[in-house]
C-alpha cells in the first residue's frame, strides 16, 4: 500500500521493478531543467508501469508518485523479463499496451505541434473524459480523479493561470461544471462542436 503523495520510484533510480496497480491511480513525471513538473501519464487500476527498459540496464525513466492511496503488485525486473521470454502470449498484450502508449505520445506532440493552447485544453479534457471519466448521459462525462490546475498545466506545458482563465471561459460556456463533490463534468459534444 503507497498513501497518497508517496513515490514508487524516481526518475534515475536503477529500474528493479514492473509493477501493476491492483488498486488506486499512480502519476509519472519528469522534470524539466527548470524542476518544473511535466506530467507524462496517469495510470489506474490495471495499468502496469514503467513503460520501457525491458531487456536492457537502465533507470526508472521518470517518477511515479501515488495520486491517492494505492495497493499495487511488483515484480522483479529480471523476474518479469524471464516470465515474458516463456509465455509469448503475455509478451504479445506487452507489446500491444507499448503500442498504444507510442501512438497516444504521438498524438500528444501532434497536437502539440498542431493545435493553440486553447485547442490543446479543449483536447486534454476530452482524453481525460475517455481515461478517467464515468458517463452520466450521452454528452455528460464526470471524470473520477480530482486534477488541480497545476496538474492539467503540467499534462500539456502550459501555465496554471491560463488552465484557470480557460476553465472558466468553458464554465461560461456551460461546457463544464463541477458535481457538488468538486469533480469535473465535461459536456464532451459541446468540447467537440468548439474544436470544429
Amino acid at each position: 500500500m503507497y498513501l497518497k503523495g508517496s513515490h514508487i520510484f524516481l526518475q534515475g533510480e536503477p529500474l528493479s521493478n514492473v509493477y501493476f496497480i491492483s488498486n488506486g491511480k499512480i502519476k509519472i513525471y519528469r522534470l524539466d531543467p527548470q524542476e518544473n513538473e511535466q506530467i507524462v501519464n496517469i495510470l489506474n487500476r490495471g495499468g502496469m508501469f514503467p513503460h520501457q527498459g525491458f531487456f536492457r540496464n537502465t533507470d526508472y525513466p521518470a517518477y511515479a508518485q501515488a495520486m491517492e492511496d494505492t495497493v499495487l503488485f511488483f515484480i522483479p525486473i529480471h523476474s518479469f523479463e524471464k516470465f515474458l521470454i516463456h509465455n509469448p502470449e503475455v509478451c504479445m498484450k506487452i507489446f500491444r499496451i507499448l503500442g498504444e502508449q507510442i501512438v497516444d505520445l504521438q498524438k500528444r506532440l501532434e497536437e502539440k505541434l498542431l493545435y493553440n493552447t486553447y485547442e490543446q485544453i479543449l483536447l486534454l479534457l476530452l482524453r481525460l473524459a475517455k481515461n478517467h471519466g464515468d458517463k452520466l448521459t450521452a454528452a455528460n462525462v464526470r471524470l473520477n480523479t480530482q486534477f488541480t490546475n497545476r496538474d492539467l498545466a503540467n499534462m500539456i506545458g502550459s501555465s496554471r493561470e491560463t488552465i484557470s482563465r480557460t476553465l472558466s471561459q468553458l464554465k461560461k460556456k456551460n461546457m463544464i461544471d463541477n458535481d457538488e463533490n468538486g469533480y469535473m463534468i465535461i459536456n464532451t459534444e459541446k468540447l467537440k462542436e468548439e474544436l470544429i
